[in-house]
């Protein structure tokens, strides 16, 4: 049964648009280290795609993303030949994620693609690990699971994932849709462009598309400069005092 269970937003597609490009979709939401939202727009840049419409409903903000003086709503699709891009760019809270995940799966069945994928972040259980980002794929359908495995894109073999894309990939396994997440450790505490860096070779891999990682390698390497003075402006600086500034009797010593 490949019914849509539950609500789905409005996609509003701009006049003229194609909706039925096929091909891949790629997906990714403000989630943990924004990671989501950083990998689909490097996606965007990269190939250029179009914009052909937004997602709207009244509960969202009301707001305007401005970029190069262009404003634009927070969730939008891109979609050029064999390509669409679903992106949420600012957090929305966790109930309406079924709506939203009902509103891509809506996307990629009429738009005639052949493969989801979603990137999202996954929380660090060492915030302090300054090796690389791990990276974990869970896939929807057999064949995608073996092309992980020889990939040596580690799976998560037993565990929980949560929100959009949990229920994504459930939906893909219940219905037969070849979807998959690709979650990339990250700090939740702020944007994480490496962490989007690894999901993006992660995808030139599966996919085959070419998809440069040296702006986003130049983000982070940026990211980490700008934190790392950032807290070194927080620490606090003791200056030694002055030698008159202690009494020389130990007060104790009678």
């Amino acid at each position: 049964m490949n019914t849509i269970v539950g609500n789905t937003y409005s996609l509003v597609l701009n006049p003229d648009s194609n909706p039925k490009t096929g091909g891949l979709a790629i997906c990714g939401f403000s989630t943990a280290g924004m990671v989501g939202s950083i990998a689909a727009y490097h996606v965007i840049r990269s190939l250029a795609i179009d914009e052909i419409g937004t997602v709207m409903n009244p509960d969202f903000p009301a707001l305007a993303l401005v970029e190069d003086s262009v404003p634009r709503h927070p969730v939008r699709v891109y979609q050029g030949e064999e390509i669409g891009v679903f992106i949420a760019e600012i957090p929305f809270p966790t109930e309406q994620d079924i709506s939203f995940a009902n509103t891509v799966l809506e996307w990629f069945t009429k738009g005639g693609f052949s493969k989801l994928i979603i990137v999202d972040g996954l929380v660090k259980q060492s915030p302090d690990d300054t090796s690389g980002p791990g990276l974990f794929g869970v896939a929807s359908i057999s064949d995608t699971r073996e092309k992980l495995n020889r990939l040596g894109i580690e799976s998560i073999k037993r565990g929980v994932v949560a929100g959009i894309a949990g229920y994504l990939l459930a939906e893909g396994h219940r219905r037969g849709l070849d979807v998959t997440a690709l979650l990339a450790e990250c700090n939740p505490t702020f944007p994480d462009p490496k962490a989007a860096a690894t999901a993006i070779e992660a995808i030139t891999e599966i996919t085959g598309l070419e998809l440069s990682l040296h702006e986003l390698l130049e983000q982070a390497h940026q990211f980490d400069i700008n934190l790392r003075d950032a807290l070194q402006d927080r620490t606090p600086k003791l200056s030694a005092p002055e030698e008159d500034s202690f009494d020389r009797q130990d007060p104790m010593i009678g």
